[in-house]
């Protein structure tokens, strides 16, 4: 208790504060995009549980992997060396995980290109809700421990103090909770973002083969690829809208 009070007495320890809850906020973006894409093909009165569930799942992962911070560093030490190449479990992890994305963003673009064909959707609505509502929370639960791991690892490498580590992440993933829903609704009222948000998902899925396969990526750049394709779609938008009420006064 008495270390906490020296915390917060410390102003480098709300400057570190700060700061890592905005990076897990940031990177809590590509998860919230995922569960937003993935909870839309669920049945209408099941998505907002699925989502609730699916973050909820994240914060109970992200304070289980605090509770072993000196497991979770060790991740980073190498395994095997594959021409000349280091691979932790950490790499592997990574790479696993954008293997995922990759493939998952691959089908979603081609049954959005494609309605007809869902014979191999691996989420398509079967016989029952509960089967296609388990798998939705099996996909989320994957990503989230690719993206907690991440996560906690960043976390570590910000801040020496576990306290801090603890509220970032409380902090980071109630705003995706808040978030969440209306991501969900904006994502499912345009048709349009949903491929930027799979191309979205497309890029982020590479990054981490790349970060896992010992390539750093400045999360910098995607970040900002992303906000510029999403100021074009913005700008599609509005003047889709504008044809629409020109056309709908011309009538």
């Amino acid at each position: 208790m008495q270390d906490i009070l020296l915390l917060m007495q410390d102003p480098a320890a709300w400057i570190a504060l700060v700061t890592l809850i905005i990076m897990e906020v940031v990177l809590g973006i590509d998860n919230l995009i995922f569960i937003s894409i993935l909870t839309n093909k669920l049945p209408p009165e099941s998505r907002e549980r699925a989502r609730r569930i699916g973050i909820g799942l994240a914060l109970v992962m992200r304070l289980a992997l605090l509770g072993t911070v000196a497991w979770i560093v060790q991740l980073t030490a190498p395994v095997f060396t594959v021409l000349g190449n280091e691979f932790s479990w950490k790499d592997m992890i990574l790479i696993a995980g954008g293997l995922f994305l990759v493939w998952k963003a691959t089908k979603e673009i081609h049954h959005s290109v494609d309605p007809e064909d869902h014979e191999e959707d691996f989420i398509a609505k079967s016989s029952t809700v509960n089967t296609t509502f388990a798998a939705a929370i099996g996909q989320i639960l994957l990503l989230d421990l690719v993206f907690s791991v991440d996560s906690i690892i960043t976390a570590v490498g910000m801040t020496p103090h576990l306290p801090i580590m603890v509220v970032a992440v409380v902090v980071a993933v109630t705003v995706m909770l808040v978030a969440a829903g209306p991501l969900a609704r904006f994502i499912e009222k345009n048709p349009t973002i949903v491929m930027l948000a799979l191309g979205f998902l497309l890029m982020i899925g590479t990054t981490l083969i790349a970060e896992g396969m010992g390539f750093h990526v400045p999360k910098g750049y995607v970040y900002a690829a992303m906000a510029f394709s999403a100021l074009v779609e913005v700008l599609n938008m509005l003047t889709r809208r504008k044809r629409k009420r020109d056309k709908a006064a011309t009538h």
